[in-house]
């Protein structure tokens, strides 16, 4: 099935245990930081993870008494590089990685990687950007519908444009694909700017972008239209978007965001890391700043993030049975 397919164990999960377990009064407290603290961002700088990341960094060197996050941009690989040089970082709490699924868990199963999901403590989840599809103002597709039934016509002809092999909008097309018989021809890009790029100069006939990058390419006036979003409802600021569901397309994905650390990392020091994030996500001006960035906040604690990471690495291997990206 996978050359590297290792789901989340009981192994993994010993650390995350140990910081919940150092989060409760009494236990002591880590010296962190006790330097600036990097995260680094598997991609260019301009898309939602990276947004995600610049966020974060401005409230966690707010909520840590002040020491500097900085956001290390290291692309390549569909994110590979960026990973793998935290999963082999120093594991202090010193280097944290800005964690996108379905995409850290994707690379892993489609190929022998320089980490598994078992390479990371998970500290907590932040934001849940489900994807669109979008397409040129010019299109004759003004629908759902439309899309799906010409590229019924046009089996395998029809492009459509991703941040990457295994990204979550290769993930998501793959998914639309299943639910609909549809078949097209993946154009991946290195960042969503550069799909956003490739669609406004008609290049390809569609893009899968997440909502706030959809937000951000439509934005002064430009030629992107949206047609659908893959979230289980309506997005807030954008309530004339249709889901997928409401057009009679079973198909929901959105990349998940959070914070991971080097697996190895001393408990207490990813329960103080924890800690900082959940002063973060209480602050009235951090979620303000994720609603002006059209971010859909998602805040999930260390064991919630794991089990959901989890629940979703099961929901991907299923999917490599039938839609490999690989191939596609």
């Amino acid at each position: 099935m996978t050359r590297a397919s290792i789901p989340l164990t009981r192994r993994g999960l010993l650390p995350l245990a140990a910081a919940s377990l150092a989060l409760r009064p009494g236990a002591a407290r880590a010296n962190w930081p006790e330097r600036p603290v990097e995260i680094v961002v598997p991609f260019p700088p301009g898309g939602g993870v990276d947004l995600t990341a610049r966020i974060a960094a401005r409230f966690l060197d707010k909520h840590t008494g002040g020491k500097p996050f900085v956001v290390i941009n290291r692309p390549g690989a569909g994110g590979e590089v960026g990973w793998a040089s935290v999963a082999e970082a120093r594991p202090d709490g010193h280097v944290l990685a800005l964690l996108n699924a379905p995409n850290i868990m994707a690379i892993p199963i489609e190929r022998r990687a320089r980490f598994t999901m078992d390479s990371f403590a998970f500290v907590a989840a932040l934001v849940d950007d489900p994807v669109t599809i979008s397409v040129h103002a010019s299109s004759p597709h003004r629908t759902m519908a439309d899309l799906v039934a010409a590229m019924r016509a046009r089996p395998g002809q029809m492009t459509y444009g991703t941040a990457g092999i295994g990204a979550v909008g290769h993930i998501a097309f793959l998914t639309l694909a299943r639910a609909t018989g549809v078949t097209a021809e993946h154009v991946p890009f290195q960042g969503a700017s550069n799909v956003a790029t490739a669609l406004l100069g008609r290049q390809i006939d569609m893009a899968t972008t997440t909502v706030a990058e959809s937000r951000q390419f439509m934005s002064g006036g430009s030629d992107w239209r949206v047609l659908g979003v893959m979230s289980p409802q309506r997005i807030e600021g954008l309530p004339d978007l249709p889901t997928m569901r409401e057009m009679g397309i079973a198909a929901e994905m959105g990349s998940i965001r959070g914070l991971g650390a080097p697996r190895g990392t001393p408990a207490p020091v990813v329960a103080e890391i924890a800690a900082a994030v959940d002063r973060m996500a209480r602050d009235a001006e951090y979620q303000a700043a994720l609603r002006q960035a059209a971010l859909p906040a998602r805040y999930l604690p260390t064991e919630g993030y794991t089990a959901l990471l989890a629940s979703m690495n099961r929901d991907l291997q299923s999917l490599w049975q039938t839609h490999p990206w690989r191939q596609q």
